[in-house]
């Protein structure tokens, strides 16, 4: 039984890392940065620069950017600059409007915005941003974590310097979890401590049903849902699984301007850790306890394996999510932990390598092969079936699995990584 401390430092890294996003959440996180410069600054910038780390880079390149109708990063910092609000953190462009928007425009046709890789840094996530304006400068940095600012600076004086070492920043004490852990915590918290996680049911279950109603990204999750394909698939708990996830990816990746609940900085992740769990739910009439406790299993191993994982790679996060939203199934069809551990060791057998080369409207096709196999996955695991240590990078101990997997993504596939981002730099 875990201690009323350990409990509440749990819960504290959840209401952390499971947080309310409007927009993909990289080029998001550089407007905040732009907001917050130019909040400092205190006018209007006449020239803003942007160092982005090459992750960033590519996670912001592709992707919507709520109420604009607009993609990528320019759009994304004239906005942040001109309307954003700090204080809104990764919802800073919610005051979007369409004056704003054509202001912004005329930012970016002014070619006042200069956005270019930061050389020299080997953090995955760094945004530096400087505007100037009135005779000042103002420059900011966001390192680590998507909301993490290290450093504000207002002409040669430093309001804020929490660390030199970007690679060894954070003020936030690391919760060490197991997956044993994570599912002692999910079993036995008292349900009036985790009530907290049904408002990622509430927000992403929104957007999906959003996205049925209109045309967003490549319309997986409406394609799935329509009559035809259901002919094709069946009306089953399977496929409506698929749907909603894959529904509330498209619209978030088209540039909705609805917010989704994010899960270790990523909406997407958010999105897969938590409708696989909610409409699986409903289908078999779970309690609401039930479905709380789903969800929390969810949502922290998804914690869990970021925590080593590290909040961007070459290993795209539906990796994550999906193993997250797979132990969710597995505990609603009945499993017990060592089912839970055999459903981790299958997801990572299986989804192990899938790259991210950006966030895009196709990450919704990725989300839905992630869910699809969340689903198989438990399943193998109720009928005994488990990947053994005898194949890849399966170990006998659930949790080197889940250090085998990480330690790809973090440090295996950075040659990968560079080499995505020539790609998609070099079209």
């Amino acid at each position: 039984m875990l201690s009323q401390q350990q409990r509440n430092e749990i819960i504290e890294l959840m209401k952390r890392e499971v947080v309310p996003a409007m927009g993909c959440t990289e080029p998001v996180a550089v407007a905040l940065c732009a907001a917050r410069a130019s909040e400092i600054l205190g006018s209007r910038p006449e020239r803003i620069t942007v160092e982005l780390s090459a992750n960033i880079l590519k996670n912001a390149m592709g992707v919507g950017i709520p109420g604009t109708g607009m993609i990528g990063l320019p759009i994304a910092v004239a906005l942040g600059a001109l309307i954003g609000k700090s204080s809104y953190q990764l919802e800073v462009l919610r005051d979007v409007t369409p004056e704003a928007v054509a202001e912004a425009r005329k930012m970016i046709d002014d070619r006042l915005i200069e956005i270019r890789l930061k050389q020299g840094i080997s953090e995955k996530l760094y945004i530096e941003v400087t505007t100037e304006g009135s005779g000042h400068t103002a420059r900011v940095v966001i390192a680590g974590d998507h909301t993490s600012i290290i450093l504000e600076q207002k002409d040669d004086t430093l309001l804020k310097d929490m660390c030199h070492n970007t690679e060894q920043c954070g003020d936030v004490k690391e919760v060490e979890l197991t997956l044993r852990k994570v599912w002692d915590f999910a079993m036995t918290t008292p349900l009036d401590e985790l009530r907290f996680i049904l408002e990622s049911r509430r927000l992403n279950k929104a957007i999906a049903e959003q996205s049925f109603t209109g045309q967003f990204g490549h319309s997986v999750g409406r394609t799935l849902h329509c009559p035809r394909q259901r002919s094709m698939m069946g009306d089953s708990p399977f496929s409506r699984i698929l749907s909603y996830t894959s529904a509330a990816c498209d619209a978030r990746m088209a540039g909705a301007a609805i917010p989704v609940m994010s899960n270790s900085g990523s909406g997407n992740q958010g999105i897969a850790a938590t409708l696989p769990v909610v409409v699986y739910a409903e289908e078999i009439y779970a309690s609401e306890e039930q479905t709380i406790r789903a969800l929390v299993l969810s949502h922290l191993t998804v914690i869990y394996i970021k925590q080593s994982l590290g909040r961007l790679s070459a290993l795209c996060g539906c990796v994550v999510a999906a193993t997250g939203s797979a132990c969710g199934l597995c505990y609603l069809m009945g499993g017990d932990y060592q089912q839970i551990a055999a459903t981790t060791k299958n997801m990572i057998a299986n989804l192990t390598g899938m790259i991210c080369d950006g966030a895009k409207p196709s990450c919704s096709m990725k989300v839905t092969s992630g869910v699809s196999t969340a689903m198989i996955s438990a399943m193998m695991a109720m009928e005994g079936h488990c990947v053994t240590s005898v194949e890849g990078i399966i170990d006998d101990d659930v949790d080197k699995s889940i250090r085998n997997l990480t330690t790809i993504g973090h440090d295996g596939m950075n040659e990968t990584d560079r080499l995505i981002l020539e790609i998609m730099t070099g079209k």
